[in-house]
């Protein structure tokens, strides 16, 4: 029997970016692994810790997950100490979250394996090429974003 399509997998652009996304991705949870981190976790302290995110719906949006995969996340996390959920002040139905000192501490270990697995990608292309990558990957996904649920 003859080939049934003409599609190659392996030269498809859609492949080549999830190949390379995944390679990343399972470097850094690896790494992450050895601070005790998720990379889910990691995106949430970074979304607590440096972009102000209080609210769950705001943290699930800025990661790119649904809003169940957030409450789980924050759940294991608050168990393991590194979030404290509050009631609102003025509406006692919305929950904020906050970083406890233990939070702040796994932020500041996760870090040096987010900027170990960022140089190591980066160190496969030159100075150019980078600034080439991030550009097209930039435009591939320039308005896109909306619904996103990718992690």
């Amino acid at each position: 029997m003859g080939k049934l399509s003409n599609y190659h997998l392996h030269d498809s652009l859609g492949y080549q970016i999830s190949l390379a996304s995944r390679l990343q991705e399972k470097r850094f949870e690896e790494s992450l692994k050895s601070v005790g981190l998720t990379r889910i976790f990691w995106c949430v302290l970074l979304a607590v810790g440096n972009e102000g995110l209080t609210q769950p719906s705001e943290i699930a949006d800025f990661i790119g997950i649904d809003r169940t995969a957030t409450s789980r996340a924050l759940r294991q996390m608050e168990e393991r100490g590194l979030i404290r959920r509050t009631s609102g002040q003025e509406d006692k139905r919305t929950t904020l979250v906050h970083l406890t000192d233990d939070g702040v501490d796994a932020l500041h270990h996760g870090e040096p394996c987010a900027n170990s697995n960022n140089a190591y990608m980066a160190a496969k292309l030159t100075e150019t090429e980078l600034k080439e990558i991030s550009r097209l990957l930039q435009k591939l996904s320039a308005g896109e974003t909306t619904g996103l649920k990718t992690i």
